[in-house]
């Protein structure tokens, strides 16, 4: 065991016993959505996986460890506090360290369910390639590159320039699977008109992919893009406006760096009257929805294999 990580007792106990386990990052609580959604959403993405008899792991950095696995007590803490950091995986000896209390990114709990042998993630985007600078890379990118995890989301966040994500993804040899749809979503929007590399229509077939994936011995991550649902998606053309006028914004108050996306975050979320954040919420229950079903499918499948070992 190592003495960096604490496992939350449910969590522990089905690592053990080999049962279906998902993994949730914690930075979309600490600076991803505003008060008192990000504590509503983070219990409602854990209640959904423990319907489908999955058990949730939402990692955070608390008290000079890793945690596998929060009580309510923790959530509601991370939710509340003023003083988080944003933990990216770099961050992470530094944060235990330090003893800062952190929302872990996508690029940080990759890593973190990798080494705690969890096999799927569910996230609501993942990072890329900002626009105009094709120097300023997400370290999601990398670290999808070797991590082997099943990884679920909405797509990279449509602030982002798309097709050099896709580039870098390539680059990577990341597999980008389509649930159901043969184009990679953009977030908030179902399409980008941007293809995928694999279409696929079941659970079960991605489990499939990640056992085959596994048994070949490669390391990267499988990405499964899975549109917001229709209801609550935003037209493309319709979210690029939105961007247009706030990367206008950031550029006039020379906003760069980390502070970037959650200042376009928060701009587009105001600029489209709120309906970013609900297509946000949508996407984020969508994709704990997909991830569960996943995970069991591969704890199927394992289980499966194993019997046929003996």
């Amino acid at each position: 065991m190592n003495p960096y990580i604490n496992f939350k007792e449910e969590v522990k106990h089905a690592l053990q016993n080999h049962l279906p386990v998902i993994a949730f990052e914690s930075a979309v609580i600490t600076h991803g959505l505003p008060r008192p959604e990000n504590f509503e959403v983070a219990l409602s993405l854990e209640n959904i996986a423990q319907s489908h008899q999955v058990t949730p792991a939402t990692t955070a950095i608390i008290d000079h460890k890793i945690h596998v696995g929060l009580t309510n007590q923790q959530l509601i803490d991370i939710s509340n506090s003023e003083n988080t950091h944003k933990i990216s995986h770099r961050d992470i000896p530094i944060a235990i360290k330090n003893g800062w209390k952190g929302g872990t990114t996508v690029a940080a709990t990759l890593m973190i369910a990798k080494m705690s042998g969890i096999h799927v993630f569910a996230t609501g985007g993942i990072g890329g390639v900002h626009r105009g600078s094709q120097f300023d890379l997400s370290a999601d990118l990398f670290e999808l590159s070797r991590n082997p995890v099943v990884i679920v989301c909405a797509g990279a966040k449509s602030i982002l320039d798309l097709p050099a994500t896709l580039e870098v993804l390539e680059t990577y040899g990341l597999p980008i699977i389509g649930y159901q749809t043969d184009e990679f979503p953009a977030f908030y929007s179902q399409s980008s008109g941007l293809p995928v590399n694999d279409t696929v229509d079941t659970p079960e077939e991605i489990a499939a992919l990640y056992l085959c994936q596994k048994q070949l011995g490669i390391e990267n991550a499988i990405l499964v893009v899975n549109p917001v649902p229709e209801n609550d998606a935003i037209p493309y053309q319709e979210m690029e406006e939105y961007i247009h006028v706030a990367l206008i914004k950031a550029e006039k108050y020379n906003i760069h760096g980390p502070a970037i996306t959650p200042f376009l975050l928060s701009e587009v979320a105001s600029l489209s009257l709120g309906k970013t954040l609900k297509a946000n919420l949508a996407l984020l229950r969508n994709n704990a929805e997909l991830a569960s079903k996943i995970a069991r499918a591969i704890s199927v499948l394992l289980g499966t294999q194993k019997a046929r070992m003996i």
